[in-house]
């Protein structure tokens, strides 16, 4: 694919449409029908968008984290609007793997979507188990339609409270390396890391060398909101995370630079998604495919809006295969 006029890509004036542009896209080994996603703990742990979305049309639902026992998460209120996106302390509240496979995935799996599972846990071995349990299922047909497994690792370390996994390439290392060894090849794992590092394209590596095989990027930011007439925190459990536009800049210089260090990694890129732009944007960043969250919560309908845009834009811009437009901002003498 060839920028036009001066750098830019963009069809000229008069020239034939083109058909619809190829969607079809590749996460490592996963193939995805098209490259929009919804993003981890944003569009619940089933078919709760179905009625805004055909879910089946999407490159994958992404459920809400899941860990090995059911966990209730923090107190409320857990959801705030900031200026430019939304904090939130949800705290992975979540009814426990065993118990969404069971009443959540059935009905899910019959809108005919495509299932990204997202697990958790407050240590290595709780990795290991949550993993396992899917493992077996996957192995006795129980999960049908699930793909692949996203480690949020950006959770505390109970080993060490002073750390989460995602701070430090050994944190990484031991939650990626838990899931793998508990999936024993079952499934593909995506690591879904954090921003709030100095060094996240080590982290990358790290979570490569440990069974990754792609990275998701990037979890929320850290942040706190304060009642000053009280000062105290206005979520139940202090600070949260940070998601949102505000977090979109983050997220295509987390795509950005993952992509320059790890040429052949495959990474799925998330954060403040709003429009087909900013899709299009983490792509032409170096991600092969990208994820909404956020946006969901004052347009369920977004996942797909956001699809339809990309469509609309490459063919603007004479896009026939969304994969011409991955890691174009790399190419030093052009741009996007």
């Amino acid at each position: 694919m060839r920028p036009v006029g001066g750098g830019a890509l963009r069809r000229s004036a008069g020239a034939p449409r083109f058909e619809t542009p190829r969607l079809e896209t590749r996460v490592g080994e996963v193939v995805l029908a098209n490259p929009v996603m919804t993003a981890s703990g944003t569009s619940g742990l089933g078919g709760e968008l179905a009625g805004y979305v055909d879910l089946a049309s999407l490159g994958a639902v992404v459920v809400k984290s899941l860990s090995a026992q059911p966990w209730q998460g923090n107190p409320a209120p857990r959801v705030i609007g900031t200026a430019s996106g939304m904090l939130n302390s949800v705290g992975l509240d979540n009814p426990g793997m065993a118990e969404w496979l069971r009443r959540d995935l059935p009905a899910l799996a019959a809108t005919g979507a495509t299932v990204v599972v997202s697990v958790w846990g407050f240590s290595v071995e709780a990795y290991k188990e949550v993993a396992s349990q899917l493992r077996s299922a996957v192995l006795a047909g129980q999960a049908p339609g699930v793909v692949a497994v996203e480690v949020n690792i950006s959770c505390p370390n109970v080993e060490d409270r002073r750390r989460m996994f995602a701070h430090s390439a050994e944190g990484v290392a031991a939650a990626v390396g838990a899931t793998f060894e508990g999936l024993q090849g079952a499934l593909p794992i995506w690591a879904k890391l954090s921003p709030n590092v100095t060094d996240l394209t080590s982290l990358a590596g790290a979570a490569a060398a440990s069974g990754a095989a792609a990275v998701t990027l990037i979890n929320t930011l850290m942040g706190l909101a304060l009642d000053p007439a009280t000062g105290r925190p206005r979520l139940g459990g202090g600070g949260g995370g940070l998601s949102g536009p505000a977090i979109h800049p983050v997220a295509v210089r987390a795509v950005y630079d993952c992509r320059a260090a790890w040429p052949d990694l495959p990474i799925v890129g998330v954060g403040g998604v709003t429009s087909g732009v900013g899709a299009a944007e983490l792509i032409c960043a170096g991600a092969d495919a990208v994820q909404v969250g956020t946006a969901t919560f004052a347009d369920p309908r977004a996942p797909a809006r956001i699809a339809s845009e990309l469509v609309s834009w490459a063919d603007a811009h004479g896009v026939t295969d969304l994969r011409q437009l991955k890691g174009i901002a790399h190419e030093r003498d052009r741009g996007c």
